[in-house]
C-alpha cells in the first residue's frame, strides 16, 4: 500500500503573515516544502489551503491545491476535510506535512508513513530523537514523549519526562535521557475523520499538545526513531533568514 501526503497552508499567520508565499532561494516557501512531499515517493501530494493567492502559487509552481474552509481550527482539521471530500479509505494513510518546513528529510515522510502501515494497531504515527543535553530536556518548547517496548507512546510532555532522578543538573550524556517528538504525523483516513469529531481533553488543554486528545480518547500512537532529523523550519523572519541561508549552503556544496 502507498500513502498520501497532504501540507495545509494558511496565509493568514500571525507571526508571519502570507508565509507559505515569502520568497526563499527565489521560490515560495512552499515550493520547497512540495518539493521535499514529492521526494518521500508518495501516490498523491495535495496542498490544502483556504486563500486562492495559495491556490494560484501552487499553480504556478506545479502543485495540486484543493481549497478547504476557513474555520479549521488545525491542520488536522484541514486534513480530514479533504480525506472527506476524495472519499479515502479508513486504513489508506494521509501523512501531514507542516507547510513551513523546507528543510523537512524526504526520508522521513516516508518513513513516518510506512511505519504506520506497519503497525496494524496504531492509528497515528509519528517520530522522536534522542535527547542527550539537561537543557534541551528542561526547554518546555521541546515536546519529550515516553513510549513503552514496543514504541507505542505513553504520554508527550512539555515537562522533562522522564526524570532521572538520581542525576538532576547533567548537562549532557552519551546515552540519551529521553526522547524529543518531532511533530510529523500519519493517520488512518478513518481515524482522522473521527478524531476531528473528538472532544478535546483536560490534559490536551494543560499540555497544549494536541496530540494527548489522541491518547485519552483510547487510539494508540506509534513512535519511531527518526532516521534523519528534520531541519530549521519557519516562524519568524529570523527563521526565514536563516533558512535561506541553509538552503544556499546546501545548493554551494559539493556532492558527496
Amino acid at each position: 500500500m502507498g500513502f498520501r501526503i497532504v501540507i495545509p497552508a494558511r496565509y493568514a499567520s500571525t507571526r508571519l503573515p502570507g508565509k507559505p508565499l515569502l520568497p526563499l532561494a527565489g521560490r515560495p516557501l512552499l515550493a520547497h516544502v512540495h518539493d521535499c512531499a514529492l521526494a518521500a515517493g508518495a501516490d498523491e501530494v495535495l496542498v490544502a489551503t483556504d486563500d486562492s493567492r495559495i491556490a494560484q502559487a501552487c499553480a504556478d509552481f506545479g502543485a495540486v491545491a484543493v481549497m478547504t474552509s476557513s474555520d479549521h481550527r488545525s491542520g488536522s482539521e484541514r486534513l480530514a476535510e479533504v480525506a472527506t471530500m476524495h472519499g479515502w479509505g479508513d486504513y489508506d494513510v494521509v501523512v501531514n506535512l507542516q507547510g513551513d518546513e523546507p528543510l523537512t528529510p524526504p526520508s522521513i515522510i516516508s518513513q513516518v508513513a510506512e511505519d504506520l502501515l506497519n503497525f496494524a494497531d496504531a492509528s497515528v504515527a509519528t517520530l522522536c530523537a534522542p535527547i542527550h543535553s539537561a537543557s534541551q530536556l528542561n526547554d518546555p518548547h521541546t515536546v519529550k514523549v515516553v513510549r513503552d517496548a514496543a514504541g507505542y507512546a505513553l504520554y508527550f510532555s512539555r515537562a522533562p519526562i522522564p526524570w532521572e532522578r538520581d542525576v538532576i543538573g547533567a548537562e549532557s550524556r552519551e546515552t540519551p535521557i529521553g526522547w524529543r517528538h518531532i511533530g510529523l504525523y500519519a493517520y488512518r483516513a478513518g481515524f482522522l475523520r473521527r478524531y476531528v469529531e473528538l472532544p478535546a481533553c483536560e490534559l490536551e488543554s494543560i499540555e497544549k499538545l494536541e496530540q494527548l486528545r489522541v491518547l485519552w480518547h483510547g487510539a494508540r500512537i506509534h513512535v519511531a526513531e527518526a532516521v534523519a532529523v528534520p531541519g530549521h523550519g519557519v516562524d519568524t523572519p529570523e527563521d526565514l533568514h536563516l533558512v535561506a541561508a541553509l538552503l544556499a549552503e546546501r545548493q554551494t556544496a559539493p556532492p558527496s
